[in-house]
């Protein structure tokens, strides 16, 4: 099971969008092969710093800093299947 996180702070502009994409991405591609929870950096912040997360909204995928900005669709689709790929390898 591939696991996301996207980082998200009071008042972000972007956040509810970044999890809106993920959300649906996740339907869309498989519930049951991806995890993904949202991350409020004012409430675990030593996580957040332990990342590299510097501003919100951010994206890990499996313990690692992959989007430090609002993805595209697109590019966040192509980030799970390249992590979904590297998986089964």
């Amino acid at each position: 099971m591939v696991k996301v996180e996207v980082f998200t702070a009071p008042g972000c502009g972007k956040c509810g969008r970044a999890k809106d994409v993920l959300a649906e991405l996740v339907e869309q591609m498989g519930a049951d092969l991806y995890e993904w929870r949202e991350v409020n950096i004012l409430k675990e912040m030593d996580y957040a710093i332990e990342l590299g997360v510097l501003s919100t909204p951010a994206i890990a995928i499996n313990g690692e800093l992959v989007f430090a900005a609002l993805p595209s669709s697109k590019q966040l689709q192509s980030a799970l299947l390249a992590t979904r790929q590297g998986a089964r390898s």
